[in-house]
């Protein structure tokens, strides 16, 4: 389950793999530029060059789309990047589970942006967790961490990119250890744990009163999405 291009290498890693890959599941198809035709997400189009079958229901709370999951027998489901809820009757239905991996070191940084979250904090470090996933919001039992450092001028973009290629790796790693029942998963510590907000586009206008150093991380933080922007002599200027 996943939708944006940079959980590509996701899928790819278990193609590689000797698992079998019964379907994938993914956002619906969402009008998009000027002739707002709707548009596939990247991982159905890549899905589909590998002749997997796709499944884009708008939510998975509805009883025929829990049968129809269902009739695939999984043995376990990865989530990453999926932007769905997932009801508790589908986080029971594999018996392995449903794992997801999360691009940052949990408890830190739960929710919709913890990549731009990390580099709006100045962090020099952050990371992949693989959990196991809840009905609550990146709360599940963690599976494994991996960290890694973050470039002085590394921005959203190139970090998120780096992030799931990582976690890509590290699912193959963990997850023959996973499927024996080697691993004990560890509770997250709640007295760490940050919550992320998702990010609007009025979030990309720069407040001049800030210091230099966060407007910098601003312009990294924000790209690809909201970017980052000011007004000059009435005019929209987009900082690139």
């Amino acid at each position: 389950m996943g939708t944006p291009n940079f959980v590509i290498p996701v899928l790819e890693a278990l193609i590689s793999s000797d698992y079998e890959v019964a379907a994938v599941y993914t956002r619906p198809d969402k009008p998009a530029g000027r002739s707002k035709q709707p548009v596939a997400s990247a991982i159905k189009r890549y899905a589909l060059t590998r002749d997997i079958s796709v499944f884009q229901p708008a939510s998975l709370r509805p009883l025929q789309v829990q049968r129809e999951l269902a009739s695939l027998y999984p043995d376990i489901i990865i989530v990453s990047a999926y932007g769905l809820f997932l009801p508790s009757s589908i986080l029971n239905l594999p018996p392995l589970g449903c794992l997801n991996i999360h691009p940052s070191l949990l408890p830190r940084y739960r929710g919709p942006s913890p990549v731009a979250s990390s580099i709006l904090n100045g962090d020099t470090i952050t990371g992949v967790t693989i959990l196991k996933l809840n009905e609550g919001i990146d709360t599940g039992p963690i599976i494994a961490c991996q960290d890694t450092s973050v470039g002085p001028h590394e921005n959203a973009e190139e970090l998120t990119t780096r992030l799931f290629q990582i976690g890509a790796s590290f699912l193959m790693e963990v997850l023959p250890k996973w499927t024996l029942g080697k691993i004990q998963v560890q509770p997250q510590d709640e007295t760490q744990a940050t919550i992320t907000k998702r990010i609007s586009r009025e979030d990309g206008e720069i407040d001049w009163k800030l210091g230099a150093t966060h407007i910098a991380r601003q312009v990294l933080a924000y790209r690809k999405w909201p970017g980052s922007y000011t007004r000059w002599k009435g005019k929209l200027l987009k900082i690139i």
